[in-house]
């Protein structure tokens, strides 16, 4: 039976950051693994060198075929971000920690960590990324090649955010080691390493957006403003979708972007996928994204049409149908994940007719909110109330099997 695989932690200094045990391993062994920087560090080692490039599926599967005594190099821990928890899941593996970018960062910083919040945008879009640091204290970013201090500082920045001041860790153990704050305007200018990561601290308050933002707020279309989802109703409609942090979220006919934004703020870890099928509303979308710093999918069409861009939803709002009721609920209904939720506005009674029917039809059971809501208007020295459209907000979910 092959000997479990040894994961070890390595830092940018190399040999010289591993216990000496865990030299002797790898001289001992007979496969070593690892991307090439790591490989590089041991140009005299005596057996196989596999270099990790694209996928891990065909490193796991050459590991396994070698029937070798095997060591893999990762940066740091390999639990955090690393390619240990991968290989754990595949093969038997011994993991040996080393000391983290992160640590040594903290450490520069003379900073605790436990209190951060840790994201990656290594090899991955920084779509999304501005609501899940939004209000956080204390953030560290794992970056790579083009998702670089000076991109995440533009990208921030673009949606108002210098709040933060930002630590920037450059080649950390290694000889040119640099470590350096910056303001968020310096590090949009900033050239730095490929090696690299980003703490942002906050020092300044960031606005605050409760649920439930003020209708006010939005920007809407002139000269007929009131085309958005009323905060009561958008606040009533949320609570039906039973939104989760990692919800993916489609907005038919988003309008403002008013329903789309609160499911963001909610959704941090998930996704928000809008549709809209009036282009001038769509920029009202995109200023009122910029103004509550959420970034998520939106784009111009008539759904149906455009949604088998998207992916599958959690739960899904309908603002507005355009005329195609029941092809669009059809494609909801098929699209949606098991245990969610569709939700619709429905102004009139033959929209809500409609509705429960194509809804029925596709073997969904519904219920149904009235929501008549009246808002406090001043009137001379007195007030008085004015009713706001009768909305019905439509709950549908699949039947559940007796």
């Amino acid at each position: 039976m092959q000997s479990p695989v040894k994961v070890i932690g390595i830092g940018d200094n190399g040999a010289e950051s591993l216990l000496p045990v865990y030299r002797q391993w790898i001289e001992e062994s007979e496969l070593l693994v690892g991307g090439e920087r790591h490989l590089g560090f041991f140009p005299e080692y005596h057996g196989e060198k596999l270099t990790v490039k694209g996928g891990l599926s065909a490193i796991v599967s050459k590991i396994a075929e070698s029937g070798k005594k095997t060591v893999v190099l990762a940066s740091g821990d390999p639990l955090f971000y690393g390619i240990g928890s991968y290989l754990a899941k595949k093969l038997p593996v011994e993991i040996y920690p080393g000391i983290s970018s992160i640590q040594q960062a903290f450490a520069k910083m003379q900073e605790s960590w436990q209190d951060c919040e840790f994201l990656s945008v290594h090899g991955r879009s920084m779509k999304g990324l501005v609501q899940k640091i939004d209000g956080l204290d204390k953030v560290c970013l794992l970056t790579d090649e083009a998702n670089n201090p000076a991109a995440i500082a533009r990208y921030l920045l673009s949606f108002g955010v210098n709040e933060y001041r930002a630590f920037v860790a450059e080649n950390l153990g290694g000889v040119e080691e640099r470590t350096r704050w910056m303001t968020m305007e310096e590090m949009a200018e900033a050239e730095c390493a490929p090696l690299n990561l980003v703490v942002l601290k906050r020092e300044a308050p960031a606005p605050h957006w409760p649920l439930g933002i003020a209708d006010e707020e939005f920007a809407q279309r002139k000269p007929d403003k009131g085309l958005i989802t009323k905060r009561e109703v958008r606040v009533l409609s949320l609570a039906a979708l039973e939104l989760k942090p990692n919800s993916i979220v489609w907005d038919i006919g988003t309008c403002t972007g008013s329903m789309a934004i609160e499911a963001a703020r909610i959704c941090r870890k998930g996704e928000v996928f809008a549709i809209e099928k009036n282009e001038a509303d769509l920029e009202n979308c995109r200023e009122n994204m910029r103004k509550f710093r959420t970034d998520f999918t939106v784009v111009h069409g008539r759904a149906p049409a455009g949604l088998e861009e998207f992916a599958d939803p959690d739960a899904v709002f309908i603002g507005g149908t355009g005329g195609e009721m029941k092809e669009l609920l059809h494609v909801c209904c098929s699209r949606l994940k098991p245990g969610g939720r569709i939700v619709l506005n429905a102004a009139t009674i033959e929209t809500l007719y409609e509705a429960m029917q194509a809804f029925a039809a596709e073997g969904f059971e519904t219920s149904v909110t009235l929501a008549q809501i009246s808002r406090s208007k001043p009137i001379l020295h007195m007030n008085r109330f004015e009713g706001l459209n009768p909305i019905y907000i439509v709950t549908a979910k699949r039947k559940e099997e007796k």
